[in-house]
């Protein structure tokens, strides 16, 4: 794993943990599968400066509003 690499798995992971507080009648585990899906939105993304951003956006959205 790169340093980048690095960083945003240390980035996805207090995304859990923040999203995990605001949604605290959710599991966890609820929430860690919401930010796991979204993250696989972007496996493909060659830039990644932005990717944790619009991970706890898409996870924020599908945890405010499940389908």
């Amino acid at each position: 794993m790169t340093r980048g690499a690095l960083d945003e798995e240390h980035e996805v992971a207090e995304i859990t943990q923040r999203l995990a507080a605001r949604f605290p009648t959710l599991t966890v585990d609820a929430v860690a599968t919401a930010v796991d899906e979204a993250r696989h939105r972007f496996d493909d993304a060659r830039v990644r400066d932005f990717v944790p951003v619009l991970i706890e956006r898409e996870a924020r959205a599908r945890l405010e509003h499940p389908a």
